[in-house]
């Protein structure tokens, strides 16, 4: 009994450490975290805006309205390609267009051996595209009017290759509001920003194709989408392509300028996770770690906390107050939020096992099509 009441203290301040440590990188990731470059000169490059669209009538309707009320832009396109859609996705693109032709709309051909059905997509939206820079959007993606120029501005004037303004993730449910803040979270807590944006290591690398902006000729030096044509992180692999290549690029803040609700439901939500967790840390030992040590930094304190260990309790506080200044900056939902982080951990495991087994299975999809 000593010895594993030894071993659970050991872990109890191993924990607690860990929390206290990873909040204060937190606050100092959060000092060096881009805001948009914001500015009233009109750019003079050629811009590509470019969104994927599969089966998206319900959302799509106010992400055009959005790129259609762009400003500072003097020179851009906007192209839809809608990828095999059955429930009246190009219908909707038209009538919100209406004769102005502001939007082009291509179809999507059926995807060849090999490739996943967004990088495809976006494979084929690229081939179409005639500007300097290209702007992957999603479909459940809402700009404010100044988005676009603001990060094609931040692109140059920091002079990256790519950058990807992470948009305010909008959730409502409860299990949306216990899973979405982890996507900010995750790398506003883990990954060295002021390093990473400088640095070629492919490990130090966060990017999201909900808002990606990248340099058409490192776009091309780095192979586009076919150097990442089976990533189902297409994003991330997508940057580490640019950094190979020779080429930097980063997250930025873009909660001011883009919204983006990416589930309506737990259902939604959970096979959107599971299709793509198995594939985030790596390799399987390397998602084992990942979730051993969230479980010993997340739900180690606060357990002991509830029998009594002041450690334990630092450590769960720890937990909220890293959880909290990330939901600020991003605006998040705070309370009761922050508090609950250790569900949120929870989840977020359940969520990975569940991806590695349908993985195992072969049984994963997303939107009708097969994953393996």
């Amino acid at each position: 009994m000593g010895l594993l009441s030894g071993a659970w203290t050991a872990l109890v301040w191993f924990g607690a450490i860990g929390a206290s440590l990873l909040t204060l990188h937190s606050f100092y990731n959060l000092s060096k975290l881009r805001r948009p470059f914001i500015s009233d000169d009109n750019l003079t490059e050629r811009v590509s805006i470019l969104i994927p669209a599969r089966n998206e009538a319900h959302n799509i309707g106010a992400c055009i309205e959005s790129l259609l009320k762009q400003t500072n832009l003097s020179d851009g396109e906007i192209i839809v390609l809608d990828d095999q859609s059955d429930d009246g996705t190009s219908d909707v693109i038209r009538e919100i267009a209406g004769s102005e032709r502001a939007v082009r709309i291509i179809t999507g051909t059926e995807r060849p051996d090999g490739w996943l059905g967004k990088t495809w997509a976006c494979h084929q939206l690229q081939e179409a595209a005639t500007g300097s820079v290209l702007v992957f959007i999603d479909a459940d993606v809402v700009l404010e009017p100044v988005a676009i120029a603001a990060t094609v501005q931040t692109l140059r004037e920091a002079k990256l290759d790519l950058v990807c303004p992470y948009p305010k993730q909008v959730a409502e449910t409860v299990g949306e509001r216990l899973v979405q803040p982890l996507l900010q979270w995750s790398w506003a807590t883990t990954l060295p920003l002021g390093i990473a944006e400088n640095s070629s290591r492919e490990s130090l690398s966060a990017a999201n194709g909900q808002f990606l902006a990248v340099d058409t000729k490192a776009y091309q030096r780095a192979g586009g989408h076919e150097a990442v044509k089976a990533a189902v992180l297409d994003d991330v692999e997508l940057l580490r392509a640019v950094k190979r290549s020779g080429g930097y690029g980063t997250v930025i803040d873009g909660t001011t300028i883009a919204t983006c609700r990416m589930y309506d439901n737990w259902s939604e939500l959970s096979a959107g996770y599971t299709k793509s967790l198995w594939t985030a840390f790596g390799s399987l030992p390397g998602s084992i770690a990942a979730m051993v040590f969230l479980a010993i930094v997340y739900l180690v304190p606060p357990i002991a906390m509830f029998t009594g260990s002041v450690v334990g309790l630092v450590g769960w506080l720890a937990a909220i107050v890293g959880r909290a200044v990330i939901a600020r900056r991003t605006q998040s939902p705070l309370f009761p939020d922050a508090i609950l982080h250790p569900f949120s951990i929870a989840l977020l495991i359940w969520l990975t096992i569940g991806s590695w087994i349908g993985h195992r299975r072969g049984t994963l999809q997303w939107k009708g099509r097969s994953l393996t």
